[in-house]
């Protein structure tokens, strides 16, 4: 080609951009900072223009270990998860085009926005839309659609106009006669209870739960992923008398917690029947699900546990510390919490799982982020394993979703790296919850995350059987017929999947080999750890005082 070709060709380009590039920059101008996902046709050249722009791109193993990383930054950073997803070019619809499928109607379903913008140049605004209708309200999922044609597209830079940042969500307020006669319920209140959900940490409401919370001396419990609002080890705390606390209190302060299967729905005989519910919270479809509460405070919950303390301060009130209802609760937060240690000092082996998460919570950074997720690991692992700062918790959430550990964990990696470096992560998993999405190890290593995975190996799901019970039940059959379908493999050595990628592995069996592990795996700030713990295979919580969610005969 003549050089007067090759300039004809460089003016024909000038002024020229990408669908690749006018979606990263529109992302970009919404505040966008980390981009998870998986490349390939027809959504590498978006990965690329992110990283261009100055948006952090993490590559991971599964679609699903993405979404579980970009909705965990969402819940840290404030902008929630948007989901970009490439589709067929706009020429081949109905034609049986690859992959082919009518992805933004089915994305309404599950998200509070979803569409494909209609050109390039209507890029910026669906973006900019998508992430003000994932931020404003309850905080929740969005969807935008590319077809494939428009991402190499060029078009002219003086065509697309981009919007600017979206502004913050705009703060609500309840009502000020509500807000008085919720004042005047807890006044009245001869056995209270506050309850702070997950909406709490997600308004940034700590202060303020705080000074109510002692201000009114009331007793509090977080649901999981409360937990850090108020520090778990405030005198206030009674999530080690829960049950006792959820049954027989009279009058309930929900902040930012639904009354559903996580809070057992608010009924009978979990609750008492004419128990006053004072709800807050920022959905008004939420209000009065499931329980006809006695005041309803539609709001953000920082906001809105502002105005309830104006009315404490203009009146003042205490709950009395002496009272009987607070008798109760420190007595049973006293038999159990003796009954927890005294499995924790069990010195049998293999260990149970008291014994590995007292051992764990010795050693625990006060200010580690903590994942969990997993049947007992998950459940007992919240009681013993303290937190002691908001949002510094991530489980499995309302859907109890298995497989979102890893993702989680290289989220909170991820923020704290630019945040707070040298903020550890703790991601404690169930043997069978690290099968999901085991192999983003591989991308914690080649992002050089130091996060500290515990493995609690009991060889199953709930239970397992030890290599002994396995080979000899073998011998009756092919697995296939006679291994239970809870069963894994026994004696897995998961420590592998780490030391394959080039982190650091244990295998450990007593309490001296975890304490000495993790001390190694806490002092090397540089490299990822996987610690495999082995645990009774028939090891299993407490004696509960009612049945979880739903019976089972097994």
């Amino acid at each position: 080609m003549s050089e007067s070709n090759l300039a004809a060709l460089s003016d024909g380009l000038e002024g020229q951009v990408s669908g690749a590039r006018v979606i990263a920059q529109a992302l970009k101008t919404q505040d966008v900072n980390y981009m998870f996902g998986i490349v390939g046709i027809p959504v590498t050249e978006i990965a690329l223009a992110a990283q261009e722009v100055g948006i952090r791109y993490i590559g991971m193993r599964n679609e699903q270990a993405a979404c579980y990383a970009a909705s965990a930054v969402g819940y840290l950073t404030g902008r929630p998860l948007i989901v970009i997803g490439g589709s067929s070019e706009r020429s081949q619809e109905t034609m049986g085009a690859f992959q082919e499928f009518p992805q933004v109607e089915a994305c309404r379903l599950y998200s509070k926005f979803s569409a494909r913008p209609s050109s390039i140049e209507a890029i910026p605004s669906i973006i900019e839309k998508a992430v003000r209708s994932s931020i404003y309200g309850r905080p929740g999922a969005c969807y935008v659609d590319i077809p494939a044609d428009f991402v190499s597209l060029q078009v002219n830079v003086s065509s697309v106009k981009y919007v600017e940042c979206c502004m913050p969500p705009p703060i609500s307020m309840a009502e000020t006669s509500a807000v008085r006669m919720a004042a005047s319920v807890i006044r009245n209140a001869k056995q209270p209870l506050v309850i702070i959900g997950k909406g709490a940490a997600y308004a940034h409401a700590e202060e303020s739960i705080r000074k109510l919370v002692e201000q009114c001396k009331l007793p509090f419990l977080p649901t999981p992923m409360g937990k850090g609002v108020i520090r778990d080890n405030h005198p206030n705390c009674v999530a080690a008398a829960r049950s006792r606390a959820l049954q027989f209190a009279d009058v309930i302060v929900l902040l930012g917690a639904r009354l559903n299967w996580i809070l057992h729905f608010g009924l009978p005989p979990r609750y008492q029947p004419d128990v006053k519910f004072i709800q807050v919270d920022i959905c008004a479809e939420e209000l009065g699900n499931n329980v006809r509460p006695a005041v309803t405070l539609l709001g953000d919950v920082n906001a809105v546990t502002k105005q309830l303390l104006e009315q404490f301060d203009k009146t003042p009130w205490q709950y009395p510390p002496e009272s009987e209802w607070w008798k109760v609760l420190r007595e049973k937060m006293k038999s159990n919490e003796a009954l927890s240690k005294e499995l924790a000092s069990k010195k049998s082996l293999p260990m149970n799982y008291y014994t590995v998460f007292y051992h764990v919570q010795e050693q625990l950074p006060r200010e580690c982020f903590v994942v969990s997720e997993g049947a007992n690991t998950m459940d007992i692992g919240r009681t013993v394993l303290q937190n002691y700062l908001p949002r510094h918790r991530l489980d499995a959430g309302t859907f109890g979703t298995m497989g979102v550990g890893l993702g989680f964990a290289i989220a909170a990696a991820i923020v704290a790296k630019d945040r707070n470096p040298g903020q550890r992560v703790i991601c404690v998993e169930g043997d069978s919850a690290f099968g999901f999405s085991g192999m983003e190890v591989e991308t914690i290593c080649r992002y050089n995350l130091p996060i500290v995975l515990l493995v609690v190996n009991n060889n199953g799901i709930y239970q397992g059987f030890d290599t002994d019970s396995w080979k000899e039940m073998l011998k009756f059959g092919d697995a296939t017929t006679v291994a239970p379908p809870m069963c894994l493999l026994p004696h897995s050595h998961y420590e592998h999947v780490m030391t394959a990628f080039g982190g650091k592995g244990y295998f450990v069996q007593t309490p001296e080999e975890l304490q000495k592990s993790l001390r190694q795996s806490l002092a090397d700030t540089t490299n990822p750890s996987l610690i495999n713990i082995m645990i009774e295979p028939q090891g299993t919580r407490k004696a509960q005082d009612f049945h979880w969610l739903t019976r089972s005969n097994l």
